[in-house]
């Protein structure tokens, strides 16, 4: 993300504009370093909760300025908008999901199922808008590209909707809603740097497959722990003791 600064404009628009963007990638890094370590360290764990709090606090960072930032751009990207809304959300209703009493929901919830039906309906027009184009892209991405706003918008909306109507989730179902969103924005972050930021990085790492490593782990080890949460009731007691 390059934020354009008309000629002209005051020393201060310049300054703000800097202090903007080291916020934004600042806030990228921590997250996916955070992420990492709060992916790999013991569930529960004193590393975990503080690696949990530095993924959600600099996420929502990088996320919340992603996504007001895109369409000001000198080229507007309407599916970063959607992208960052989308991680944000994900962020969000994980972090609640830990928070939030056992067996209680509030607006917060019913507001975050209206968000995925929007991500939803968001990435269904990206495609049909691709599709027609001339170049069959938008912003140089494919109509496929947006099916993932589709899946994960209508998984996370399903999830909501089941969430709302029973009131609230308690056990391994509240901690594998904690574990899946977050990993899941971890997997959004982690492809958006290192799949779609090459231009970054040095030539000889320009398209090279290793950069896919660091995307599917979050996605792996998400599988993994969730398996975990399913079958451990071990682990599901240690967790269990870092939730309020």
């Amino acid at each position: 993300m390059i934020l354009h600064v008309p000629a002209g404009s005051p020393w201060w628009l310049f300054a703000a504009a800097n202090v903007i963007l080291f916020l934004h990638i600042a806030g990228g890094t921590v997250g996916i370093i955070s992420g990492m370590i709060a992916l790999f360290a013991r569930k529960g764990g004193r590393l975990h909760r503080v690696a949990g709090t530095a993924f959600f606090a600099s996420m929502l960072i990088m996320t919340t300025i992603g996504a007001t930032a895109s369409p000001f751009l000198p080229v507007p990207s309407m599916p970063n908008v959607v992208a960052g809304v989308l991680t944000f959300y994900l962020v969000v209703t994980g972090w609640m999901a830990v928070k939030r009493k056992a067996g209680h929901i509030g607006r917060l919830e019913r507001f975050g199922l209206v968000v995925a039906l929007a991500v939803v309906a968001a990435g269904a027009s990206f495609m049909v808008i691709a599709a027609n184009s001339p170049t069959a892209r938008l912003d140089k991405t494919p109509p496929q590209a947006f099916l993932v706003f589709i899946v994960i918008g209508a998984i996370a909306a399903i999830g909501d909707f089941g969430l709302i109507r029973q009131g609230g989730v308690s056990g391994s179902a509240r901690i594998a809603r904690h574990l899946w969103r977050m990993s899941t924005a971890l997997f959004i972050a982690s492809g958006s740097f290192f799949l779609g930021q090459q231009r970054v990085m040095p030539v000889a790492m320009r398209g090279s497959p290793w950069l896919f490593v660091p995307v599917l782990v979050p996605v792996l080890l998400m599988i993994f722990w969730l398996i975990r949460v399913r079958f451990k009731s071990g682990m599901r007691v240690s967790l269990a003791r870092a939730i309020p």
